[in-house]
C-alpha cells in the first residue's frame, strides 16, 4: 500500500494544477513556482507514494490510472481542506466578501442583473463574480459558489441540488412571418442551434415539427441567433424573456418548450452567512420574476 510519512501533503495542489493544465510552465505561471521546482517535486511525491501519477507525451504531462486516482480524491481532500479554512474564519458570520455565480449568459444579461443592485445596497460589502460560462466549474476547486444551470444535473456527494423553476421557449420572429399558421411552422425558414447542441429540448422540438424544418441558419450563441431573427432570417425558438426584451415578435399564443433552472450550491456553503444571503436571494428573485420567466406574462 503507497502509504509514506515522507509525502508532502502541500504537494497536493500542485498535483491538482499540473493534472488541469499538463503542463510544467502553465503550472508554474499559476502558482508562482519555477517549473524546475515544480518537477522536483511531482519527483518527489511519486518518490514517496512508490507511485507514477504523470506520464509525458507530446502533448504534455498526462495523468496515469494511479494519478487518475490521486487526483479524484486529492480533489475532495483539498476542497474539504479549504471549506474547513473558510468555515472557520470571522467572515463567515458576516455578510460579506466574495460569492462566484456561473451561469449560461443570457440568464445573467436578460433577468439577473436587473436585481444586483438591491442585492448589493442592502449587502455593500459583497462582492459578486458572475461567470458566464457553458461548461461545468467545478465547486470542490472553489471555481465557482452557485450554478444555475438548465436541466437537473447528475448527483454529486459535494452539491446541493433543488430546483428553482421552469424556464419558458416561444417562437419568435420577424413581422413578416406573424400571420403564419401553426400547421405551417414546418414549411418556414429557422435559425436553429448547430450540431453540437442538438441534444437540448429546443432543437428536440424543431426536430419534431411536421413538415420537417428547414434550418436555414445554424449558429452556436442565443445572440446570433435574436439578431439573425430580428434581421428576418427565419423563425426561432427562444427564451421567453429574451424575446421580450427584444422587441421581437412571438408568434403563436404558446408556450412551446419549458426548462427546469436548477440552483447548485456547494454542500458547506449553508454554514457561511453571505452564501446564505445569496441562496435566499436567488430563490426569492425567482419567484418574483416566474411569470416572466415562464413566459405566462406575455400570453396575449
Amino acid at each position: 500500500m503507497a502509504t509514506s510519512n515522507d509525502f508532502d501533503w502541500n504537494d497536493i495542489p500542485l498535483i491538482l494544477a499540473l493534472a488541469r493544465s499538463g503542463s510544467m510552465s502553465a503550472t508554474g505561471r499559476q502558482l508562482g513556482v519555477d517549473a524546475s521546482t515544480i518537477s522536483r517535486r511531482i519527483a518527489a511525491a511519486e518518490k514517496a507514494l512508490k507511485l507514477r501519477l504523470f506520464i509525458r507525451d507530446n502533448t504534455g504531462y498526462q495523468l496515469t490510472d494511479a494519478g487518475q486516482v490521486f487526483v479524484e480524491h486529492g480533489e475532495a481532500v483539498y476542497g474539504n481542506v479549504q471549506s474547513m479554512l473558510q468555515a472557520s474564519s470571522q467572515e463567515a458570520d458576516t455578510t460579506a466578501g466574495p460569492v462566484n455565480i456561473t451561469s449560461i449568459d443570457f440568464l445573467f444579461d436578460y433577468w439577473l442583473l436587473d436585481h444586483v443592485p438591491a442585492l448589493l445596497d442592502q449587502h455593500p460589502h459583497l462582492q459578486l463574480t458572475l461567470q458566464a460560462e457553458n461548461q461545468n466549474l467545478s465547486f470542490t476547486r472553489r471555481e465557482a459558489d452557485f450554478a444555475l444551470r438548465l436541466g437537473k444535473p447528475s448527483e454529486d456527494a459535494a452539491l446541493v441540488m433543488r430546483k428553482l423553476g421552469d424556464l419558458g421557449f416561444a417562437v419568435y420572429g420577424h413581422a413578416k412571418f406573424a400571420d403564419t399558421p401553426r400547421g405551417c411552422w414546418g414549411a418556414q425558414p429557422w435559425i436553429a442551434y448547430d450540431d453540437t447542441l442538438s441534444g437540448t429540448a429546443e432543437m428536440q422540438w424543431l426536430s419534431a415539427l411536421e413538415p420537417q424544418p428547414r434550418k436555414v441558419l445554424k449558429v452556436n450563441s442565443l445572440s446570433t441567433m435574436v439578431r439573425a431573427c430580428r434581421a428576418g432570417v427565419g423563425m426561432a425558438l427562444l427564451p421567453c424573456i429574451m424575446g421580450e426584451q427584444e422587441g421581437l415578435l412571438r408568434i403563436g399564443d404558446s408556450v412551446e418548450v419549458l426548462r427546469d433552472i436548477w440552483l447548485l450550491s456547494h454542500r458547506d456553503a449553508g454554514s457561511i452567512a453571505r452564501f446564505k444571503t445569496v441562496s435566499a436571494w436567488l430563490s426569492q428573485v425567482y419567484a418574483s420574476s416566474d411569470q416572466l420567466l415562464c413566459g405566462a406574462a406575455l400570453n396575449p
